[in-house]
């Protein structure tokens, strides 16, 4: 049941009942990597990842429904191990980082799926533009860390969404709609930190 319950942590409504008490869960950065995919042209799949982001959770164990997960990604932080085609990605045809400096993710509502799985929806902005999406979310452990000695938990996160429906989309279909994403991290109790 503890595992269901952090599972479904990872993105719960804000509204809280009168008893709840969620706390924050700090975000791992140095274990934490938010990475994509993408077709090109059918031969080959080119593959990113965001060097710069900040992570909020909160969380009540006793209460998962009042917890919450946000994520900030900072655009200009794109890395797909090649310059040149990031100069390009980073530009007005693509994400227009200069007017459109982060990509944003707030969890809105759970479905479990099972003791240690679960269906996460969520708003994501990317350039300005809105939309839900379904996150399948993987409790991969749960317990103290060796080498902290503090509870962690880990987690991986997918989903696959269309870029075109966030109004990037140059060169489809010829360079591939869809985008699989992938989140790994580490988390655990923020008071931890601070002991």
């Amino acid at each position: 049941m503890k595992k269901l319950l952090l599972a479904a942590a990872l993105s719960l409504p804000l509204a809280a009942p009168a008893l709840a008490a969620p706390a924050p869960w700090a975000i791992d950065n140095s274990h934490t990597a938010i990475t994509f995919t993408v077709d090109h042209l059918g031969y080959s799949t080119v593959h990113g990842f965001f060097r710069e982001f900040t992570g909020e959770l909160s969380l009540d164990p006793e209460a998962p429904e009042t917890s919450s997960v946000a994520f900030t990604i900072q655009t200009d932080s794109l890395d797909t191990l090649f310059a040149k085609r990031d100069e390009h990605l980073k530009s007005a045809d693509f994400l227009d980082v200069a007017n459109f400096p982060t990509i944003t993710f707030q969890s809105t509502k759970v479905e479990p799926v099972g003791d240690d799985s679960a269906k996460v929806i969520g708003d994501l902005t990317i350039k300005g533009v809105t939309k839900p999406v379904v996150l399948d979310v993987k409790l991969n452990k749960l317990e103290p860390s060796p080498m902290t000695k503090v509870e962690t938990a880990g987690f991986t996160a997918t989903t696959v969404i269309s870029r075109s429906d966030f109004g990037v989309s140059a060169f489809v279909p010829a360079v591939g709609d869809e985008l699989t994403v992938r989140i790994d991290t580490e988390t655990s109790p923020a008071a931890a930190a601070t002991e």
